[in-house]
């Protein structure tokens, strides 16, 4: 066996990430598997920023609307 890092592709780029770069991310809903995906730094913080903006978690925009429910 080799002591050379792991490389595999990137789900995100396809460039190849050793395994100590690489983040796994995994979507699970009910304990259900939905997907998961191996990303290189770069795709996660694309990734990441995805999700906050998604969510509405990102940077303030006071011009945006709102939903309320009340």
């Amino acid at each position: 066996m080799s002591d050379a890092p792991t490389t595999e592709p990137c789900d995100g780029c396809g460039e190849p990430t050793t395994d100590a770069l690489s983040r796994t991310v995994r979507l699970s809903v009910d304990r259900a598997k939905i997907d998961t995906q191996r990303l290189c730094p770069d795709c996660f913080a694309d990734w990441i920023q995805r999700y906050q903006d998604r969510l509405g978690s990102g940077p303030d925009d006071s011009d945006s609307s709102e939903i309320i429910i009340d």
